[in-house]
């Protein structure tokens, strides 16, 4: 089963939870045990898992990537001004696999799963594939 996600992010760069609709989409899957891809068709956003319980976590994280990946840099040579978006989505990643047992989605705890926006707000797309 493929099935698409539609987000519509608010900030320039931010991480969404996706987790409840990923979820969601297990269970409507009916699959018990298997596996779940989430992969991103965007070259300016990413995928990520992460602490789900204190939100500095998150900002921890942009901050740091915003710190080391400077927007501004002048060195960057793409004609579209957002290099800074490309160089963070490869650095997070485009794809997760999780496993899916007895019809739930496989992490931890403290674990969430995030869209990363490096390059917002605008429409965006994760797509789903359970196995």
């Amino acid at each position: 089963m493929l099935s698409q996600l539609s987000l519509k992010t608010n900030s320039h760069s931010e991480l969404v939870d996706i987790t409840s609709l990923l979820k969601e989409t297990v269970t409507n899957s009916k699959v018990r045990d298997g596996i779940c891809y989430v992969f991103v068709p965007h070259t300016t956003a990413g995928l990520t898992i992460t602490e789900n319980t204190d939100s500095n976590v998150k900002r921890d994280l942009l901050m740091k990537l915003n710190k080391v990946i400077d927007w501004n840099d002048k060195d960057y040579h793409h004609s579209e001004g957002n290099s800074a978006a490309h160089i963070k989505a490869a650095m997070v990643g485009f794809s997760l696999t999780v496993f899916i047992r007895n019809g739930q989605l496989l992490i931890g705890t403290w674990q969430n799963i995030y869209f990363a926006e490096f390059d917002g707000p605008r429409p965006r797309k994760v797509w789903v594939k359970i196995i």
